[in-house]
C-alpha cells in the first residue's frame, strides 16, 4: 500500500527524498523537534511530546488548517514510538481500502508489530464508515491518527470522538513560516525577492506552509536573476501581494491596529488602518472576514445590525470588485467603529463552551424532549411540557436545564446599545420565574 505521496506506507519516513522531489517533500521534518509552529503539541509538555516520552501512543485526531504539518506529525509519531505506518486518504479510499488496511494491521499485530493508521481528510468518511474503525481501535489492532480541517464536533461521530483525543494544530505564524523559508533557502539559495517582497510572500501564505513552499518553488524554478519587489512579485504570481515594511507596517501589526481602533471606537484611526492595508495590496476579502469577526466579538447584540452590515459589505465587494467594492468595506468599518461595544456574547460563548465540555453528555429534562417513538412516549418523553404560547405572558418559566446541572448564567447583557433592551427582557422573565416559584 502507498501513502498520499506514492511512497511505501509501511516503510519508515523517507529521510532523503530525491533531488527532483517537490520542495515541500524535501523539507519534511526528520524528527518531531523539527516540526515548526506546533510546539504546544510536540514540545516536552505537549500532548504529543508526553506520548512519545511514555512510548505509548493513543488514537488522536489532528485538527488544523491546511499546510500545518498534520501528515508529517503522523509519520514522525510512528517512527518515534517504533510503529508501522500506513496511510489512506478518505478522498480516494473506500470500504475495500479500509478492509485491506485492517487485515494487514491484524496480520502485523499477530507478528508483534503495531500499526499506526493515518487517515487523511477523515471527515470525508460517512458515519457508517467511521463506525467501521471502532472495533479495530478498541481491540488495539490499529492506533488511529486522523487528520481533518473540519470541526470534529460536527464532522466526526460521537463514538469515534470518544475513543480519540482531539489535538488542535495552530495556523503557522510569521515566525514558523519564516523558518520554513529559511530552510528552503538553505537548500536552494536565497529567494529572488527583496526583503519587503519576502515579508509579503509570508503574509500571502496566510498560515499555510505547504502553499508558501509551493510559491517559493515557483520562484526558484523561474531562474530569475533580479530580485522581485512586492509589486513585481504580485504580478509574477498572479496574486495580490500586500506591500509591507517588515519592521513597521507588517501584516499582523496593521490588522491588530485596525481591530484595536474599531474596538476603541475611533472611526478615523480605523479607516486609516483599513486604507493602509488596502492601498498596500492586502486581499480585501481577508479584511472583510476580519470585520465580521469584529462585529461578533466586540459589538455583538449591543447592535444586532453590525453583523448584517459586515456580511452585506462582503457580498457587495464580491459583486462590485475592486476598487468600487472597497467603499462597502469602508462603510462597514465605520459602522463598527461607531457602534456601541459589548463583548458579552463573546464571553458567553466561551463560558458556555467550557460548561458543555465539563458536563459531558447530561440528558435534558424529559419533558422538553420530543417523544419521537412509541417507546419514548411510554417512557415519559415530552410529558408535562408547557407550551409557552398558551400562557398569558407567552412565558412558562419552566426549567430547561439537565437535572444534574443547576441553571447557569453565561450571557449578561450590558447597559449599552440594544443590549439595554435585552437586559430589560431578561429581568422581566426572571421576575416572572421568581413570582411563580
Amino acid at each position: 500500500m502507498t501513502d498520499l505521496f506514492g511512497q511505501d506506507a509501511s516503510a519508515p519516513p523517507q529521510v532523503a527524498p530525491s533531488a527532483d522531489a517537490p520542495l515541500a517533500d524535501r523539507l519534511r521534518p526528520a524528527t518531531l523537534a523539527e516540526v515548526v509552529g506546533q510546539e504546544h503539541l510536540t514540545g516536552p509538555e505537549g500532548a504529543i511530546g508526553r506520548m512519545v516520552a511514555a512510548g505509548k501512543l493513543a488514537s488522536i485526531i489532528l485538527w488544523g488548517p491546511p499546510g500545518t504539518g498534520k501528515t508529517s506529525i503522523a509519520r514522525l509519531l510512528a517512527d518515534a514510538v517504533g510503529m508501522r505506518f500506513t496511510a489512506i486518504s478518505a478522498v480516494f479510499s473506500g470500504v475495500a481500502d479500509l478492509k485491506k488496511a485492517f487485515a494487514e494491521a491484524e496480520k502485523m499485530a499477530g507478528a508483534g508489530r503495531k500499526t499506526l493508521l493515518f487517515v487523511d481528510e477523515i471527515h470525508r468518511f460517512n458515519r457508517a464508515q467511521q463506525d467501521g474503525f471502532l472495533p479495530y481501535v478498541e481491540r488495539g489492532v490499529v492506533t488511529l491518527v486522523g487528520a481533518t480541517t473540519e470541526n470534529p464536533s460536527f464532522a466526526l461521530n460521537a463514538a469515534l470522538l470518544s475513543r480519540a483525543q482531539v489535538l488542535v494544530l495552530n495556523r503557522l505564524d510569521e515566525a514558523a513560516l519564516n523558518a520554513l523559508l529559511t530552510k528552503a533557502e538553505g537548500l536552494e539559495g536565497a529567494l529572488p525577492v527583496t526583503p519587503d517582497a519576502r515579508t509579503a510572500l509570508i503574509a500571502q501564505a496566510d498560515g499555510d506552509g505547504r502553499f508558501l513552499l509551493g510559491q517559493a518553488e515557483t520562484l526558484y524554478a523561474a531562474g530569475l536573476t533580479d530580485p522581485l519587489d512586492p509589486a513585481a512579485l504580485g504580478n509574477f504570481l498572479q496574486r495580490r501581494v500586500a506591500v509591507y515594511d517588515k519592521d513597521r507596517d507588517g501584516h499582523y501589526n496593521l490588522i491588530s491596529a485596525l481591530h484595536k481602533a474599531v474596538r476603541g471606537s475611533d472611526p478615523q484611526a480605523a479607516l486609516y488602518y483599513l486604507a493602509r492595508m488596502l492601498t498596500a495590496g492586502e486581499e480585501p476579502l481577508f479584511l472583510a472576514r476580519r470585520l465580521v469577526r469584529m462585529a461578533v466579538e466586540d459589538i455583538g447584540l449591543a447592535d444586532p445590525h453590525a453583523l448584517p452590515q459586515c456580511m452585506a459589505a462582503m457580498e457587495a465587494y464580491r459583486f462590485l470588485g475592486s476598487p468600487e467594492g472597497e467603499l462597502a468595506l469602508a462603510q462597514a468599518c465605520l459602522y463598527l467603529a461607531t457602534a456601541p461595544k459589548s463583548n458579552a456574547v463573546y464571553k458567553a460563548q466561551k463560558a458556555a463552551w467550557k460548561s458543555a465540555k465539563d458536563t459531558g453528555s447530561l440528558m435534558p429534562p424529559m419533558n422538553i424532549v420530543n417523544a419521537a417513538t412509541g417507546l419514548m412516549e411510554t417512557l415519559g418523553y415530552g410529558q408535562g411540557y408547557t407550551y409557552d404560547h398558551d400562557t398569558p405572558e407567552g412565558f412558562s418559566g419552566d426549567d430547561y436545564w439537565p437535572e444534574a446541572l443547576a441553571p447557569q448564567t453565561f450571557y449578561t447583557p450590558i447597559e449599552r446599545g440594544f443590549e439595554r433592551e435585552i437586559k430589560k427582557r431578561l429581568d422581566y422573565w426572571d421576575k416572572l420565574r421568581t413570582d411563580r416559584a
